[in-house]
């Protein structure tokens, strides 16, 4: 088997564990908050380790400062998001939600970039559209909840919207840093300590209570969520001339993965509706992919 299909599915595999990973934070009583600021620790020592990374690479005027800040800020948020969505609606469309966020740089790509809005482009987001609104859906009404740090209730359908938005939008940054020639190692390492930052400037702000279990689970968390970006770089180097395959399967494969983990290990409970909006989402990812 060609090593970029290994690593391609090592990439699947992790991405659903870390979904996984904040699924069962609740169940063990983590506080998600410290095990997301340990994640950055270990996920920026092993980009400098297994990378190469080198910060003093960025001195120079062509760094991108304002995209690695928003970076910096998004990355920890968003990752906040995607624990309070897997929380209160599941791993499946939590997954689905981050998935969909592809057709967000697809947007930009052609508001932005100066690519061209085709038929097939123009048909996938409205498809992309619908199915993140029957992924949405409420299999029924839920009373709202307060989290951990204390802040108002809001409406559960709020973190899957988050998680689309925010993991588009990230998407589109990496793709400027990409753009600005900054070697992709190294601008992660800088974007990886910024989130460690804010997440652990937060922490100290609102004096959260140190546990070595929190810690512990961000030790684990921090290795499958580097491990996931990593595997899914060196799939795109080991097959680059099937981006369509990589972009495809990586897509597809964490939809269909992650449906099965939340069925069988949590028994959630999947609607009609949350179904068609998974074969939707899987018609807009299969749409997207450059053919």
């Amino acid at each position: 088997m060609n090593p970029g299909f290994l690593f391609l599915i090592t990439s699947v595999l992790c991405s659903v564990t870390v979904a996984i990973l904040l699924k069962l934070a609740r169940r063990f009583d983590i506080d998600i908050r410290q095990a997301i600021a340990v994640n950055y620790v270990i996920a920026a020592l092993a980009c400098w380790l297994l990378l190469g990374a080198n910060l003093s690479a960025l001195d120079n005027t062509g760094t991108p400062w304002g995209v690695l800040i928003a970076l910096g800020i998004l990355l920890p948020t968003v990752f906040v998001a995607m624990g309070r969505a897997v929380r209160h609606v599941g791993i499946v469309r939590s997954d689905a939600a981050q998935r969909l966020s592809v057709f967000i740089p697809v947007v930009a790509a052609f508001l932005f970039f100066g690519d061209t809005l085709t038929a097939r482009k123009g048909a996938a987001i409205a498809l992309g559209l619908i199915a993140l609104l029957c992924l949405l859906a409420k299999t029924r009404k839920p009373a709202p909840e307060t989290d951990t740090a204390g802040t108002s209730p809001v409406p559960v359908w709020v973190w899957p919207l988050a998680v689309w938005l925010g993991y588009g939008v990230i998407d589109v940054l990496f793709k400027q840093v990409a753009k600005s020639g900054t070697a992709f190692g190294n601008g992660l390492l800088l974007a990886f300590l910024l989130a460690g930052v804010v997440i652990f400037g937060y922490l100290l702000i609102t004096r959260v209570r140190w546990r070595s279990r929190d810690c512990l689970a961000g030790v684990v968390l921090g290795v499958m969520n580097f491990a996931n970006i990593y595997t899914y770089i060196r799939a795109h180097q080991n097959l680059p001339n099937d981006p369509a395959v990589v972009f495809s399967t990586m897509n597809i494969g964490v939809i269909a993965v992650g449906t099965l983990a939340g069925a069988v290990l949590f028994k959630e409970h999947v609607s009609r509706l949350n179904v068609l909006g998974l074969i939707l989402a899987v018609a807009t990812i299969a749409l997207m992919a450059p053919w």
